[in-house]
């Protein structure tokens, strides 16, 4: 897996083996994994062009790791610094995924994530570190302006009232709703 720019972030660029029947790759595979991810909980999505789904992301401990893949179609997905004191907070990071290429993100506790549906629909699946916890799960309005994601032009997005009513990032900092680097750092070492 590539490290990206964003601690606590990377992408699996699988190698692809075709031949006239299709193809075969190795999506996932916990052995060398850069951080560990007990899986939980699988998540799937099937989403219209233009859905944006986040920037969603949970409390820490225990917060919630994940590993993104679209199976069927194509996405930009965007990884949010939300760590408040992390050295790259409020930046944010796009991979596109789709079903050719067979790529993935792993992120860490504490990071936001969010993705945009490029074509006319597309599967997701998430592997998840915890199960859905609804009192421990925040997000941040995937269009807040000085966050400023570069979603792509040209493509109405579609939020869910849930996303479309979430605060900017500068509110959920205010509020005292977002992870502490430092809290973040600590579980991450707890999980060698």
């Amino acid at each position: 897996m590539d490290r990206l720019s964003i601690d606590g972030s990377w992408h699996h660029r699988p190698r692809v083996h075709a031949d006239s029947r299709g193809s075969l790759h190795e999506a996932f595979r916990a052995a060398g994994v850069p951080h560990r991810l007990d899986v939980a909980q699988v998540n799937c999505t099937v989403s219209r062009a233009g859905v944006i789904r986040g920037v969603h992301f949970a409390a820490v401990p225990p917060g919630q790791a994940k590993y993104i893949m679209c199976v069927s179609g194509a996405i930009m997905d965007a990884v949010v610094d939300v760590r408040v004191g992390s050295p790259t907070f409020g930046r944010w990071e796009t991979v596109t995924l789709d079903d050719e290429t067979g790529g993935g993100v792993l992120i860490a506790e504490g990071l936001g994530h969010g993705f945009v549906v490029l074509s006319e629909r597309a599967t997701v699946v998430y592997l998840c570190s915890q199960p859905y916890n609804p009192g421990r799960e925040y997000g941040i309005h995937p269009l807040d302006p000085t966050l400023a994601i570069g979603w792509p032009d040209g493509l109405e997005p579609v939020l869910s009232d849930k996303d479309a009513e979430a605060p900017s990032l500068e509110k959920a900092l205010a509020a005292g709703l977002l992870p502490d680097y430092r809290t973040c750092e600590e579980f991450y070492a707890t999980l060698h």
